[in-house]
């Protein structure tokens, strides 16, 4: 037997442990309350049990093809306990007791009963599931058996990062579909019906057999199809479940799908191992990795915590005076901040220096790694020297501060004066000079430079009336250098800074008064150039849009004349295109007057030309569009102009073979027409020159094959009209369809008339007559006669009413004879007439052809057989007797003749009947219509 349990036990990660933190070895609680699960779920949704046993039964011969068997029924194949025994054996690698092989019932208990007792050494606790229940074949049992065994074997051992069994295969589950969009696996039965994740799974691990972007979501049964032949086909993982099960059901089998899904995690636990050998190396490596970056951030932070020491350090040592009391302040303020802001942080900074560096020695002590020593000079007594020596020159340095500040105070008094009016004369003139210097009239509108003028002209006014103040500054100076002021050359040097300032001032107001004046008289130059830049822009412009609006214009012609119409317009618009050029020049020449005045004297022009938006650009671009369009408008109506000349070769060569065509079916119809009236010679010479004329009508066919094919060409080039011909190939074709029609009419009448002619034995010239009489009122030619003119043509061949017989007239003509009869006011009576009109009109169509016509005239005009003829003919083959036989008929008739009367005569039923005795009376009168045959 093969060690299929030694097999595996690479895939095994070690004890596992149940949900409630049971060793997979000693207690089997979780999976028994999954047993109990089970049990109820079965009841609830029978759907599960057929999910169920097609799983479970795919499962069992996965393994049970290693020993050479398989499984068909799994609450069948069980019962006897042999092929259990031996799944167990396989699945375990361990040797079961030997099993009984007799077939009684009590043999089968306790084959049973020793793979349950294997079950239960594994520490798994079987609940209500005996032996008696297997043997008989309580599928429900069965299933839950096998279940167990699924458990155990192949369930429990999954191992995934501290957690197992169910748990475990869902977290690997997790974690190996996480990349995959669409894919959200929460349990094992609402996230495996699109089959999205079954896919995911292979190809995390198998990415050449699937290509996962091709799927989709929508498509549940496509994608589990997919995945559980790619399994099937390459990972030996038999096909467990069908897709319309899983789909069809709103929540499929969770046990059902947790078998499959751990023939995949079996599969690919190879893959597993790697991954969990990948992480206890990155785990150790994470360890390492973070101690070394303790290491350098401790190193990093007391080198920048000492290098900040040793630059305070000098800067509080600095007992340099100042000579203002603001300096001194300021140096204050400085060391105020310093204590506010920027040494709390490096206080904090030693704090966590000395905290981190205790946590660094805890966790190198904790993972047996040696203690971190310092670089030297980092050490924490290094770092702890440095800072008293820092504390004690910030105390010296704020005690110099404060000393001196209160001697600066005395002093500064004296100057306060000066500096006051110094302040106001400054604070008024801040802004002045870079006001007067500012050349804003450069990019200023002529309306700007008005507003300027005027302010200028307030600020004129103001400058004078602060003459006294400068006046007075210079004053006071005077005297504190009479006073020998300590800072005295400071006061003289800004006291001469507000003199040479005061004089800027006057020189700078003049200047820009002078420029004002000068860009106003440029801007008024700049100003009527736009404005007549603008008049001329704006219809040039317009033009432009409707010469390009033209130029695209879709055009949509039908004849020659039309495009023609249109290349000569367009022609002319060409010509038009000199004139619009020297217009633009004109038009540009305008603008670069006004850009070469305001270039020359620096004026930026603010914004563009205020009378206008159409800028130079967008004429230049919308010129070089016309230009463009042009050519390409030369083009599109030159490809127009070839295809309406082409379509107008079609319509001529159409037209042509049309006018030949059309006129010449209509002459065939109109002399067909005249035949079928005239009639001349013999039915027989008649019929012989319709056929010859029928003949000719179809030989002209290659005409008319000639015009379809012309037609199709112009069908081609979608032409729908044609000046040059009234003749369409619908009316070409109706035509010719009329003509093949009435020729085969005619002839067929012809031929109808002899079959009538020699039938009932009507001379050529009554059948003239005939034709005579009928052509005449047949008024429209049509080939029928309506009611009034059928009892016209009747009368006029002195056809007599009211002896339902036809009386002649003697040499009388027709036309005399129906104008004797309108004379002498005699008409047809309407129940003869009506009775007549049922005979040649049974159809009640209200016309009457020329063959019923002459239907009606050979059966009142020749003698006819009747019933009584041929009863009497019968009887005297017959030898004068009310019967005839078979005999008799076969010596005195043709062969087909005698056998035609055998089939059809009843047998005679006299009283001096005899054998074989026919009935050739009620044969004979039913050949007449008047009983049945």
């Amino acid at each position: 037997m093969v060690d299929y349990h030694a097999a595996n036990q690479s895939y095994q990660y070690g004890p596992s442990s149940g949900g409630n933190g049971a060793g997979g070895g000693s207690s089997m609680g979780d999976y028994m309350a999954q047993e109990d699960d089970w049990d109820r779920d079965l009841l609830l949704d029978p759907a599960w049990e057929k999910q169920q046993r097609k799983t479970f039964t795919a499962w069992c011969n996965s393994h049970l093809r290693k020993a050479g068997t398989q499984i068909e029924n799994i609450d069948e194949d069980f019962r006897d306990g042999l092929k259990l025994m031996l799944l167990l054996e396989v699945i375990s690698g361990e040797r079961l007791p030997k099993p009984e092989r007799g077939k009684m019932r009590v043999h089968k208990i306790n084959n049973v009963n020793k793979a349950l007792d294997f079950i239960a050494s594994k520490g798994v606790k079987l609940v209500s599931i005996g032996a008696e229940e297997i043997v008989d074949g309580n599928a429900k049992m069965t299933l839950g058996m096998i279940w167990t065994i699924i458990l155990r074997f192949a369930i429990q051992d999954i191992s995934v990062e501290e957690t197992s069994a169910k748990e475990g295969l869902l977290l690997w589950c997790q974690r190996k579909t996480a990349p995959y969009k669409n894919v959200n696996v929460q349990n094992f039965h609402i996230s495996w019906k699109d089959g999205l994740a079954f896919n995911a799974l292979i190809h995390r691990h198998r990415p050449e057999l699937i290509e996962y972007d091709k799927l989709r979501k929508d498509d549940p049964v496509t994608n589990l199809n997919n995945a559980f032949e790619v399994a099937e086909k390459y990972l030996d993982i038999p096909k467990m479940l069908d897709a319309e099960d899983i789909v069809n059901t709103a929540r499929p089998d969770e046990k059902a799908i947790m078998t499959y899904v751990s023939s995949f995690y079996h599969a690919f636990s190879g893959a597993q191992k790697a991954e969990t050998a990948a992480n206890r190396i990155c785990k150790v490596l994470a360890v390492n990795q973070e101690n070394e970056h303790l290491m350098e951030d401790y190193e990093r932070l007391a080198s920048d915590l000492l290098e900040w020491i040793r630059r305070t350090i000098p800067w509080l040592e600095d007992r340099v005076p100042q000579k203002t009391i603001q300096e001194m302040q300021q140096k204050l303020e400085d060391f105020r901040d310093y204590r506010r802001v920027h040494k709390p942080p490096k206080v904090q900074e030693k704090c966590q220096l000395e905290i981190n560096f205790n946590t660094l020695q805890t966790k190198l002590r904790l993972s047996n790694r040696p203690a971190f020593m310092p670089s030297e000079g980092r050490m924490v007594s290094d770092i702890n020297n440095g800072w008293q020596h820092l504390e004690q020159a910030e105390k010296g340095y704020e005690e110099w501060l404060l000393n001196e500040i209160r001697r600066l105070e005395r002093l500064d008094h004296l100057a306060e004066k000066f500096r006051q009016k110094a302040s106001i004369h400054e604070a008024w003139t801040d802004g002045k000079e870079a006001m007067l210097k500012h050349r804003d009239y450069e990019t200023a509108t002529l309306s700007d430079i008005k507003a300027l003028i005027r302010k200028h002209e307030a600020f004129e006014s103001d400058l004078a009336a602060h003459q006294d103040r400068v006046e007075q500054i210079a004053a006071i100076a005077q005297e504190l250098n009479e006073l020998d002021y300590y800072d005295s050359h400071n006061v003289n040097t800004r006291c001469q800074k507000i003199c040479d300032q005061w004089d800027a001032l006057g020189s700078l107001t003049h200047s820009r008064r002078e420029a004002l004046e000068k860009t106003e008289k440029q801007l008024e130059t700049i100003d009527q150039l736009h404005l007549e830049y603008a008049k001329r822009a704006a219809p040039f412009n317009n033009w432009m849009e409707s010469a390009m609006e033209d130029l695209q214009d879709m055009f949509i012609v039908h004849t020659i004349e039309e495009i023609e119409g249109l290349i000569s317009a367009h022609d002319q618009f060409k010509s038009t295109l000199p004139d619009a050029d020297r217009e633009r020049e004109a038009i540009l020449a305008i603008h670069k007057e006004a850009q070469r005045i305001a270039e020359s004297n620096h004026i930026k022009l603010s914004g563009s030309n205020p009378y206008t938006t159409v800028t130079p650009q967008i004429i230049n671009s919308k010129w070089e569009k016309v230009q463009q369009l042009v050519p390409k408008r030369d083009h599109a109506l030159l490809e127009e102009q070839s295809k309406q000349q082409s379509n107008e070769h079609l319509r001529r060569q159409f037209a042509s073979q049309a006018n030949i065509v059309g006129p010449w079916i209509q002459t065939k119809m109109e002399e067909i027409g005249r035949i079928s009236i005239e009639m001349n010679g013999t039915l027989e010479d008649q019929l012989n020159h319709l056929k010859q004329y029928e003949r000719s009508i179809v030989d002209y066919k290659p005409n008319l094959d000639l015009l379809e094919q012309q037609h199709q060409l112009i069908q081609e080039a979608l032409i729908f009209d044609n000046k040059h011909t009234n003749y369409t190939m619908e009316h070409i074709r109706v035509g010719w369809e009329q003509l093949l029609t009435t020729i085969a009419r005619t002839i067929n009448e012809v031929e109808n008339q002899i079959l009538t002619r020699d039938a009932k034995g009507i001379s050529q010239e009554q059948m003239q007559e005939f034709r005579a009489s009928f052509n005449h009122f047949d008024k429209d030619h049509g080939g029928a006669l309506g009611p009034e003119e059928f009892k016209a043509c009747l009368i006029s061949l002195g056809y007599d009413v009211e002896n339902d017989r036809q009386k002649q007239t003697g040499s009388m003509d027709s036309d005399d004879f129906r104008a004797l009869l309108i004379s002498t006011g005699y008409s047809l009576g309407d129940a003869e007439f009506n009775r007549i009109m049922s005979v040649v009109d049974p159809n009640h169509s209200g016309l009457v052809t020329f063959q019923a016509f002459i239907d009606f005239m050979s059966r009142e005009t020749t003698d006819t057989d009747t019933a009584d003829q041929v009863i009497a003919s019968f009887k005297v083959l017959a030898g004068d007797k009310n019967f005839i036989t078979a005999e008799e008929l076969r010596r005195e008739l043709p062969p087909d003749q005698a056998e035609y009367c055998i089939a059809r005569m009843a047998p005679y039923q006299g009283p001096d009947a005899v054998p074989g005795a026919l009935d050739y009376k009620s044969f004979s009168t039913a050949l007449y219509g008047e009983s049945d045959l």
